[in-house]
């Protein structure tokens, strides 16, 4: 197929999974210490590292933290609106209630600052200390109301417990009720989900089955089921869930008397990224959750290649046959835009600065 001959040069891209860390949230934090909240250590114009302690838990680059960096970046790449949420070590579910709180607002209105000042090229998600369910829900308001922010991203298990935990129900209920939307991102790095500890197997299998858990518990244990217009999107397409979800269905049916209409209505609810890495991957992912559930994401700015490259990507799935040109433009904005749930005029976003790209 020559796909030179479908481009479309008013094409915009939404990527809905990259991640933000601001400079002013250690200020806002300032005398107060503990090793497992991470901070950040400028060591150039370029990058720095994000410390746990006086350990470095990963080297970054300035578009971590720097907007002007990040735009010019996207204006690169071509993508007019990014979906920002916090580096997930920042979800510190481990704090007592009130350092929790302090951190969540710390972080949030620093991802606010950073979304007033892009110029309308950056929608944010912020984080609630949700074991503690009721300053959750009342600064998921904040967040929401106060800030502007269109949800949160929240991890796949909470404090060592599954999502479909009952006492999280009251915070599902708030997030439905405020059409809060809601990013679902392993918090641990894939740590401790399955029995091989360390690289690659953290990675490569232990972050996609802690993924998968999450999505099993939001379809198989209720959640679902009893907030029917919650706005959920999970992490690196969802896991490994999507290939585990024929045998979990028939588990469902054989020992629970499961419907599995209902059960398919309840997983094609779920909205998720792109980030697969393999191109075939996605003719998957389009087939359990529909072409209207799966968006760009990218992890930007930790994983190299991902945001500039989404387009080759893309194209890469329709050269296969696993994508349709429609569907490949849907997942590169019209899909993003919709879950982010706020219209955007593309035309009117930094029209001086962006232009936008074709897929190829």
């Amino acid at each position: 197929m020559d796909l030179t001959t479908e481009r479309t040069s008013s094409t915009a891209a939404v990527d809905t999974h990259a991640h933000f860390f601001g400079l002013d949230v250690s200020d806002a934090l300032a005398g107060i210490e503990d090793s497992r909240w991470p901070t950040l250590r400028v060591d150039s114009p370029d990058g720095g590292s994000i410390m746990l302690g006086d350990k470095s838990f990963r080297t970054v680059r300035s578009a971590l933290w720097d907007v002007d960096a990040r735009i010019a970046e996207l204006d690169v790449a071509g993508v007019a609106v990014q979906l920002i949420s916090p580096v997930p070590v920042m979800l510190a579910y481990w704090a007592e209630e009130a350092f929790g709180v302090a951190c969540a607002r710390a972080t949030n209105d620093s991802i606010a600052a950073a979304v007033a000042g892009s110029r309308g090229r950056l929608a944010g998600l912020g984080t609630v200390p949700l074991p503690h369910v009721g300053a959750a829900i009342e600064e998921l308001r904040r967040v929401v109301v106060d800030l502007g922010l269109v949800g949160v991203e929240i991890g796949t298990q909470i404090a060592g417990e599954d999502l479909d935990a009952p006492r999280l129900a009251p915070f599902f209920e708030a997030a439905e009720s405020l059409g809060a939307v809601l990013f679902v991102h392993p918090t641990d790095g894939g740590g401790g989900v399955i029995r091989r500890a360390g690289q690659p197997y953290d990675f490569g299998l232990g972050m996609i089955t802690d993924t998968a858990i999450a999505a099993t518990a939001l379809v198989f244990g209720g959640v679902l089921a009893r907030f029917p217009a919650l706005r959920v999107a999970l992490a690196h397409g969802c896991g490994s869930f999507a290939w585990a979800y024929p045998r979990l269905s028939l588990g469902a049916r054989i020992w629970h008397d499961a419907d599995q209409d209902r059960l398919d209505e309840l997983l094609r609810s779920l909205w998720v990224d792109s980030l697969v890495f393999d191109p075939e991957h996605l003719r998957l992912l389009v087939s359990r959750f529909g072409p209207g559930h799966v968006m760009l994401g990218t992890d930007y700015p930790f994983i190299p290649g991902q945001l500039e490259g989404a387009r080759d990507f893309l194209a890469a799935a329709r050269a296969a046959g696993a994508l349709s040109a429609d569907t490949a433009r849907d997942i590169l904005a019209a899909n993003g835009f919709a879950f982010i749930g706020k219209p955007v005029d593309v035309g009117a976003v930094a029209a001086e600065r962006y232009t936008p790209r074709s897929i190829r």
